[in-house]
């Protein structure tokens, strides 16, 4: 059914790291003719995976972009990271992709990893079938794999192919819908061959159960099955074009792309029965023509470029756009981009993705059009649970680091930069350590600045037992001319958990003018950010009570100083102890590995507070926990390593707790040493 398209289809490759989606461009690429060779991750030969950064990874760090012909159909192929440290950077443009190919190891025992993906695409509506990649290293039966898969899945798997063996070597595949057999062919299209005897009666009952699987949403189909009438070749393919674009069904298929094995079935099955731009302008809304910018790269020769997909129809280069806001920008030149390499063109027809160059105000995430905009794309991002405090390395690149990180955030919509007042820090805070160790590498060879690191302060505030009352504070100085003189009483009480600082005065008949009172209560403050433990005070009341002024020497500086004397020696007096901040913690897992994670949790001092079934997720678990800020480092790593890589967490500030004995002496002897 070519044409389905009436434009360009854009397709996005999703997965776990390391199932092979960039290898799996790679042989699309060159099976369509827009490459002359077989480019290899491992090899450093291919055209996706280009930055530094990629390559001493060995995996995608961000998105890749191409663009090929296959039989006069036009495809642009998304190549997204599968880490999740990384995966934040295609999520915007698998949002308006027309379908999705998940790509999958052989290993049924690996088959969880592909639950994310494929949630995800459900939760978004975007058709996708599943590529299992690799399939000449398979040691199980193709039916074992979708068994594992089907439970991850929402729609129902149909297998589209079943392998041909030789041995235990998958040697071909037999396409169940065309009822046709081929040989692969090292490096050459695959062979085509009768169907072996060995396999008609399994290839008879794998297409009843495809086309049984097809009838749940056809009934003039069904009713051909239940009169045993062999239904026509188009109608099936018409069916699967249909269902897979409806996201009824999901199509599964197999292959190698390092040998570039079943890549050119892949690609007809893209080009009959993948929906197109059409489909995907109605699913989100576009009325008019738009372009929905998802990522913005501030890193080639050309300068800024916003990526971004045109829908509804073709727009121009020079046009003039609006936002959602209002605000106009006219576009500059556009170009496609294959890999790292860009090609000029003048406009971007309907379906097309683009670089688009000078439109500065557009940020990740926006539509532009001349006519109604559509609703926004809501795109849920990882959470951010990892950051690092950081400052250039020469202090002369204090302007220089604060620009490349503005470009860096830009550019990588799970990076947040944070300024930590308290404590004096910057922070970068990004999904993972691997995350933050390549941005680190991204800010040295792009914009070539060193910083050093080191994990943030840890949130400690320190509060006090006891009250105290009549507290004096005098400031008193003498220098010739006017002196200075400020004197004050005060009290103080502990405040329940939460209450922060609360201030007031009770002063009579003029003891301190009323213009001085708020340089006491500046001088309190003060003193509040460094308690006797050497931490910010949280949970305490004053109470200016009394003191007295010098009709000459007194003045707002001199209270200031007298209100913060009055408040330390207090303070110090107050039996100050010292607080912890507890963070609510949720994580989501398989449930295999459940018991593991809550041990890990466990040890680092969590307190559990419930555990349940993750909601409509089969076999997944949400377990929630209180933890310390302090026993998070390092959390994400762990909870990963327990899980086949599958957990993921989310944390956030609940409430300060008392932190008594070795645990608190430690912290206190860290931040005020003891005396050599």
């Amino acid at each position: 059914m070519p044409g389905i398209a009436n434009g360009t289809r854009a397709i996005a490759l999703v997965g776990p790291a390391g199932a092979g989606k960039t290898s799996l461009a790679e042989a699309m690429l060159f099976a369509a003719g827009a490459s002359d060779r077989l480019g290899s991750t491992a090899n450093g030969t291919s055209i996706g995976d280009s930055s530094a950064e990629a390559r001493a990874r060995g995996g995608s760090t961000e998105l890749n972009l191409y663009n090929f012909k296959y039989l006069d159909d036009e495809f642009a192929l998304i190549d997204c990271p599968g880490s999740i440290g990384f995966a934040a950077d295609g999520a915007r443009a698998v949002a308006v992709a027309d379908l999705a190919i998940v790509v999958v190891d052989p290993d049924p025992a690996r088959a969880p990893l592909a639950a994310p993906a494929l949630r995800m695409l459900d939760e978004l509506g975007i058709p996708h079938l599943i590529f299992v990649n690799r399939i000449d290293q398979a040691h199980g039966r193709v039916r074992d794999l979708l068994s594992a898969l089907q439970p991850v899945s929402v729609e129902p798997l149909i297998a589209r192919q079943i392998p041909i063996r030789e041995g235990e070597k998958v040697t071909g595949f037999v396409d169940l819908a065309l009822e046709r057999a081929y040989h692969y062919v090292p490096g050459k299209e695959s062979e085509r061959i009768d169907i072996p005897e060995d396999l008609q009666q399994r290839e008879a009952e794998a297409r009843t159960q495809m086309l049984e699987q097809l009838a749940d949403h056809d009934d003039e189909l069904l009713e051909q099955l239940l009169m045993d009438q062999t239904p026509e070749q188009d109608r099936v393919l018409k069916d699967l074009a249909r269902e897979t674009g409806e996201s009824l069904a999901v199509p599964v298929l197999f292959g190698s792309a390092s040998s570039a094995w079943g890549v050119r079935r892949l690609l007809k099955a893209l080009r009959h029965e993948a929906p197109g731009p059409k489909s995907t302008a109605d699913r989100l809304g576009v009325s008019d023509p738009a372009l929905y910018a998802f990522k913005i790269n501030n890193g080639g020769s050309v300068g800024r470029l916003a990526l971004a997909r045109a829908l509804g129809g073709n727009i121009a280069e020079g046009s003039d756009l609006k936002a959602r806001d209002g605000e106009a920008s006219r576009l500059g030149a556009l170009f496609k981009v294959q890999g790292e390499k860009t090609q000029k063109v003048t406009e971007a027809r309907n379906g097309d993705i683009v670089a688009v160059a000078k439109v500065d105000s557009v940020k990740p995430g926006q539509w532009l059009g001349k006519g109604t905009l559509p609703p926004e794309v809501e795109v849920e991002l990882p959470a951010r649970n990892c950051a690092l405090a950081i400052q250039p390395s020469d202090r002369k690149d204090d302007v220089k680091l604060s620009g490349a990180l503005q470009k860096l955030t830009e550019e990588d919509s799970a990076l947040i930069l944070e300024h930590d007042e308290a404590n004096h820090e910057l922070r970068l805070r990004g999904v993972n350590d691997e995350h933050l160790k390549t941005t680190l590498a991204k800010l040295k060879r792009r914009y070539g600045v060193e910083v050093t690191s080191h994990p943030p302060a840890i949130g400690y505030r320190e509060s006090i037992r006891k009250a105290v009352t009549h507290q004096r504070g005098r400031h008193k100085k003498q220098t010739g001319g006017h002196g200075q003189f400020g004197d004050v009483i005060i009290d103080i009480t502990p405040l329940p958990r939460g209450s922060g600082f609360v201030f007031e005065e009770k002063i009579h008949g003029g003891a301190i003018p009323k213009q001085w009172i708020p340089a006491v209560e500046e001088g309190v403050r003060e003193a509040m950010d460094k308690g006797p433990l050497g931490f910010q005070v949280v949970d305490v009341a004053v109470t200016l009570v009394d003191g007295s002024y010098h009709s000459v020497d007194s003045s707002e500086l001199a209270f200031r100083l007298a209100g913060r004397l009055a408040m330390q020696e207090a303070l110090a007096a107050a039996h100050p102890h010292l607080l912890e901040p507890m963070h609510k913690l949720g994580v989501v897992c398989p449930s295999s590995a459940t018991s593991r994670i809550t041990s890990a949790v466990a040890g680092r001092r969590g307190q559990m507070l419930g555990m349940a079934p993750r909601d409509g997720w089969a076999g997944w678990d949400r377990i929630d926990a209180l933890i310390p800020e302090a026993e998070l480092d390092g959390l994400e790593a762990e909870l990963r390593s327990q899980s086949q890589g599958l957990a993921t967490y989310e944390a956030e500030l609940d409430h300060l707790a008392e932190l008594n004995g070795p645990l608190a002496d430690k912290v206190i002897q860290q931040k005020v040493p003891e005396p050599a």
